[in-house]
């Protein structure tokens, strides 16, 4: 009996490191099934290769939407002519202008800019910023896919920074705009461009706030503002959703040394569609005009005219000939309202006559002598090119 018990401890022991052995070094043969697994329901023939599936996306990805819309973000390359001195120039700017033009202080010489553009219809239009294109004596666009083309200027906007480019290359993929117009802040955005001119680039940030104005940018300013890193070179390039649909313009960015300090802006979606309906329809943007210069109440003024709020703009001057002067407007009248709109400030003026159309009457309630009285003016067109107020 002792020795049956010996030989099955033995026989034990050889057989449990056996197993230890083949665990170690080859546990393959310990597997029932070597195939790989198939889903159920096709099951895969004998001798059949088996296709694995596609390993998932990795959570909080952007990837498809970027390539949604980097094929219509485009590069954009302007050269124009400019006087350089030959010799340091005087720091007033009267004789500045003076000397720059004199032979022999200055010579003409080629300078370079890039930019950015997005590819808003299949036959070959292009939305950029009009700083971008400005006073280019040529411009070159290039595509994510290699191909290049001389662009023209169908447009432009100085007034909000839009220019409309066209170029004829053929199979143009155009980026889809947001329809929804639900942007919120908090959002995730994607900012797509040619910083520095590096080649295209996609930075992510958050919608950081909506409807910024007063900024100084531009007369007529309604941004979008952005922590996505926007840098020179950007300027004109895609500010996209978390699905690759075009919701801003990238147009400027807050910056004490030149690079991106989380402040950046964008003109939305919509108004540049509007924009550049227009200037396709007729080249130009048409604006409502008064011929007034607008200035905002300043709590000095307030008390100066006995105000009791600090609403409304003053007439700080009137243009002869204008529509404001035909209807009776005066230097220091105190415009309170426009239709039956309140309006703040100069901003809310010019914002409330842009859009009504020339010979449209519109009747302004003013404050006169401590009076409140109701002024009816025929609206005129806003004079293109016209970058101050």
């Amino acid at each position: 009996m002792h020795r049956l018990w010996l030989v099955f401890a033995q026989t034990v022991t050889i057989c449990l490191g056996i197993l230890f052995i083949v665990t170690t070094l080859r546990p393959d043969w310990l597997r029932n099934d070597l195939r790989p697994p198939v889903a159920d329901g096709a099951p895969a023939a004998a001798g059949a290769p088996v296709a694995m599936p596609a390993p998932p996306v990795s959570p909080g990805s952007y990837a498809d939407a970027v390539a949604r819309a980097t094929p219509a973000v485009v590069n954009i390359y302007t050269t124009k002519v400019v006087d350089v001195p030959l010799i340091p120039l005087p720091s007033d700017p009267e004789l500045n202008r003076l000397f720059r033009g004199m032979p022999g202080f200055s010579q003409r010489r080629q300078s370079g800019s890039l930019g950015s553009g997005v590819i808003v219809r299949g036959d070959g239009y292009i939305l950029t910023n009009y700083h971008v294109v400005e006073a280019a004596d040529s411009i070159r666009v290039a595509l994510s896919d290699g191909r290049e083309a001389d662009a023209r200027v169908v447009g432009a906007d100085p007034e909000t920074d839009l220019a409309v480019l066209k170029i004829g290359l053929p199979k143009l993929q155009a980026i889809d705009f947001d329809q929804s117009e639900r942007l919120r802040v908090g959002d995730v955005v994607l900012a797509i461009g040619n910083p520095f001119g590096v080649g295209q680039t996609t930075t992510l940030g958050i919608v950081s706030a909506l409807g910024r104005n007063r900024l100084g940018i531009n007369i007529y300013e309604n941004f979008i503002q952005t922590d996505a890193a926007i840098n020179p070179g950007n300027s004109g390039g895609a500010l996209v959703d978390a699905g690759g649909r075009l919701v801003g313009i990238n147009t400027a960015i807050y910056s004490e040394t030149g690079g991106s300090l989380g402040i950046g802006f964008a003109i939305p979606a919509r108004s540049a569609e509007t924009i550049l309906e227009e200037i396709i329809r007729s080249g130009k943007v048409t604006r409502g005009w008064l011929g007034i210069e607008p200035q905002d109440i300043t709590p000095e003024l307030m008390r100066a005219f006995g105000l009791k709020r600090q609403e409304g703009a003053i007439v700080a001057s009137v243009l002869r000939g204008s529509p404001a002067q035909k209807a009776g407007l005066r230097v220091g009248d105190i415009v309170l309202a426009m239709g039956d709109a309140a309006l703040r400030d100069s901003i809310d003026f010019l914002n409330a006559i842009a859009p009504l159309k020339p010979g449209a009457s519109v009747t302004l309630t003013v404050l006169r002598d401590g009076r409140q009285q109701q002024v009816k003016v025929v609206v005129g067109e806003r004079p293109s090119g016209n970058r101050r107020r």
